[in-house]
């Protein structure tokens, strides 16, 4: 009997590309997905990942978007600073800055401290905001695919702390 679904990757017959966003095809009978302008992907159906062949990037699907899984602090730190730009083009400021738990250790040796002698994880900042983490009690399912979120409030940032990329 002809199962259609049985022929393609996990995510369907078509995806949106992670990086590029245009459309891309599955190619039939394997769990891989090839991009034009980025080459293949390779979708696990175990770990429900998505992994760039020629760099082996990995991304999760949370609600239609794609969000990658970092393995090195520069980059969920450059993801943050993109999207701390992209508020500020769309007239907005974030006051908060709430990452997943699982970055915790990751990204720590990177965060700032108003005072330097104290552990509060309430006085830890990235790029001037305040840093919270993804608690127990947060939707776990979402927490373990996202990485991070703003939270923001409408307006123009009241300093520009994080315009110098990398201190």
């Amino acid at each position: 009997m002809y199962q259609p679904l049985n022929y393609h990757p996990i995510f369907g017959p078509e995806i949106r590309c992670p990086h590029c966003r245009q459309w891309v095809a599955a190619l039939t009978l394997t769990d891989t997905y090839l991009c034009q302008r980025h080459g293949a992907f390779e979708a696990d159906p175990q770990t429900q990942t998505l992994v760039h062949l020629q760099s082996g990037r990995c991304w999760r699907q949370w609600e239609e978007h794609w969000y990658r899984q970092h393995t090195h602090p520069d980059g969920i730190r450059f993801e943050i600073h993109e999207e701390l730009d992209r508020l500020h083009t769309q007239g907005y400021r974030a006051t908060r800055v709430v990452v997943a738990e699982r970055y915790r250790e990751l990204i720590s040796t990177f965060l700032e401290r108003t005072t330097p002698w104290r552990t509060d994880e309430a006085k830890q900042r990235l790029y001037g905001l305040p840093v919270e983490f993804s608690g127990p009690a947060s939707d776990e399912a979402r927490w373990s695919v996202i990485n991070f979120e703003l939270v923001k409030e409408p307006g123009p940032p009241l300093k520009y702390p994080y315009f110098r990329l990398f201190d």
